[in-house]
């Protein structure tokens, strides 16, 4: 099995951004022109739940437009289509590739249930990339919804090399589970503890035993920030990589919980510097650092940080310029 990192990377070796993971309807054309100016790491125009049966065709085409028109920059840009058992998702493919492949770099699968889910799109994908002889692999992000796509999700992360995520989705896994909820995301209070801890360690699991990143799905409350960053928080704590966001005021709190502070990314520099050194140049295996003994434990602890931080664009500060602490 690969080893995980907190931001895997695709077979070119660009690490894609995920903190915060907006979610554009593609039967809105104002909506979808003003995505690239967002400060959200990754968007996706959807084709799935926030469009209505008789407006999904129509969809495709205003999502073509869009990547072809939008500078979408560094943004990770993400196609949702609609679920494989569905009348719509070939097509989806294959409208939405052909006519923009060159500035796509993900199609979200939601609702998957099976490796085979993954490996329908992944042929379809191989197909249209060798008739249009794309440069780049578009990869695949699959959405965990029910309890099938729970109980195979070890088989669906190995599916193809394309994955690169695995995506909770809470709304439809309460549906499928009977779970008494009617807001998507949202915590229970009289529960004890969180009800979503099992089954999002369970996809945190499988998607670094797979060496992919791990995303937490939407909260609909769009105006309780608060709440938001509560959950956000939780998933964070985890190990999750980012979060969807339903409106760009969600967005900045996502890229805020989803980084590390300035303070925790320069210590995390500092450890790895120590550390090399120790084992470099004394050739030791373990070294004081201030008050703690740290190792190469400590180097895979300090790695994870490091890496959230140069994502984010941070850089260490020169030492006299640091603050106290």
């Amino acid at each position: 099995m690969p080893t995980a990192t907190p931001s895997a990377e695709t077979p070119a070796g660009k690490a894609r951004p995920r903190r915060s993971c907006l979610s554009v309807p593609g039967s809105s054309p104002k909506m979808l022109a003003k995505a690239p100016s967002l400060p959200a790491d990754e968007v996706f125009c959807d084709l799935e739940d926030s469009v209505a049966p008789g407006e999904k065709e129509a969809a495709r085409a205003n999502v073509v437009d869009a990547l072809r028109a939008g500078d979408w920059g560094d943004k990770t840009v993400v196609v949702r289509i609609n679920a494989v058992d569905t009348r719509w998702a070939y097509r989806d493919v294959i409208e939405v590739v052909e006519g923009a492949g060159e500035h796509l770099d993900c199609i979200m699968i939601p609702k998957v249930q099976a490796p085979g889910d993954v490996e329908f799109v992944d042929n379809l994908l191989r197909m249209i990339s060798e008739t249009k002889g794309f440069g780049h692999q578009i990869g695949i992000e699959a959405q965990i919804e029910n309890g099938a796509g729970l109980t195979l999700i070890d088989e669906i992360a190995h599916a193809s090399d394309r994955v690169e995520t695995l995506i909770f989705g809470p709304g439809d896994m309460a549906a499928a589970l009977g779970m008494p909820s009617l807001t998507v995301g949202e915590t229970i209070p009289e529960y004890p503890g969180d009800h979503w801890h099992w089954v999002l360690m369970r996809i945190l699991v499988a998607a670094r035993t797979a060496g992919l990143q791990a995303i937490d799905g939407p909260y609909a409350k769009i105006r309780d920030l608060d709440g938001y960053r509560e959950v956000a928080r939780r998933a964070r704590l985890l190990g999750f990589d980012g979060k969807w966001v339903l409106h760009p005021g969600q967005i900045d709190v996502a890229n805020e919980v989803f980084s590390p502070s300035q303070e925790e990314f320069e210590r995390a520099e500092d450890i790895l510097e120590a550390y090399r050194h120790a084992t470099e140049v004394d050739l030791a295996g373990a070294v004081m650092f201030g008050e703690e003994m740290i190792d190469e434990a400590s180097r895979k602890m300090a790695e994870v940080t490091s890496m959230r931080g140069r994502a984010a664009g941070m850089k260490a500060r020169p030492a006299g310029e640091r603050g106290g602490g």
